[in-house]
């Protein structure tokens, strides 16, 4: 319908999400992850370009950078896998609200890195930048200068898109004139970045941790490919599997306890900027020990 009434540009769906874990949807995960296979053939099959909002959903469930890493991977893995051409990978800046600059800016270029092998001739990535959901303070200028300063940070990944989030977010929907307000701040702080602003991502602890979060996130979809059996052709597009990596707490965030398609026992910590998986002491553990705990 919309492609035949409006024309949308592109899609925009979640891969885990929009079914009965988050309570807005009628199927179980694996049934879910199917339809949206399908619904991403169907698009793709006309050349319309897809979006999976993805990643975001885990942020503000509080999962550590390296979960949404991962989540990225998988989104951008199954697009592709799906038939999609154009690929639109969008990356929500201040989800959880707690992360640095530093560390927020590191975990989107590690989903830029991950995902990138995947390009090629047929499969092309555009880059979608916006400020988190959850992250806008009430007071009215304190959330203006968010605004302002979130998209400052995300021009370093160089957007073809950017999307933006009303200042008003916190406090109500946004009016006709909260859009214009929000986008005449936003084309403000764009046209400064372009002029001239420094690169951010040369810093050397943003590289280190970049480095990390995608050699952790291969250890991670190492782990899911190793729950298939051997009648699976593609663990990272089984929809069984991916249930399977929730349910086994593979994939897992501690907002999402005590909902029976996941675990919810993944303790986080934000430490120098970043969201870290922990063990009951408080201390960081890597991917490898975190997995090998799980039973």
């Amino acid at each position: 319908m919309f492609t035949e009434t409006i024309h949308n540009a592109w899609c925009a769906i979640p891969l885990f999400w929009f079914n009965q874990m988050d309570g807005r949807g009628p199927w179980d995960v694996a049934g879910s992850i199917r339809e949206h296979q399908r619904v991403m053939a169907w698009y793709g099959e006309r050349g319309i370009p897809v979006e999976l909002n993805e990643p975001h959903h885990w942020g503000m469930r509080d999962a550590p950078d390296v979960v949404c890493v991962v989540s990225a991977y998988l989104a951008a893995y199954n697009a592709k896998a799906s038939g999609v051409k154009d690929y639109i990978a969008q990356l929500m800046f201040n989800s959880p609200p707690g992360l640095s600059d530093a560390m927020d800016l590191a975990k989107m270029a590690a989903m830029l890195r991950i995902i990138a092998p995947l390009e090629d001739e047929t499969f092309h990535i555009w880059r979608q930048t916006r400020t988190g959901l959850l992250s806008y303070p009430l007071q009215p200028e304190a959330a203006r200068a968010h605004l302002a300063a979130s998209i400052y940070l995300q021009m370093s990944l160089r957007p073809h898109i950017v999307h933006i989030v009303g200042h008003t977010e916190a406090h109500h929907a946004a009016t006709a004139q909260d859009v214009i307000e929000a986008a005449r701040m936003a084309r403000r702080a764009v046209e400064n970045a372009l002029r001239g602003a420094p690169d951010m991502l040369a810093d050397t602890a943003v590289q280190k941790r970049v480095a990390e979060l995608v050699n952790e996130a291969q250890v991670t979809l190492a782990a899911i490919q190793a729950l298939a059996g051997t009648d699976v052709p593609d663990p990272l597009t089984d929809p069984h599997t991916l249930a399977q990596a929730l349910k086994r707490g593979i994939l897992d965030a501690p907002q999402l306890r005590n909902n029976r398609f996941a675990r919810g026992e993944l303790r986080v910590a934000i430490l120098n900027g970043a969201c870290v998986a922990i063990d009951e002491n408080g201390r960081v553990i890597g991917e490898a020990a975190r997995l090998e705990g799980l039973n």
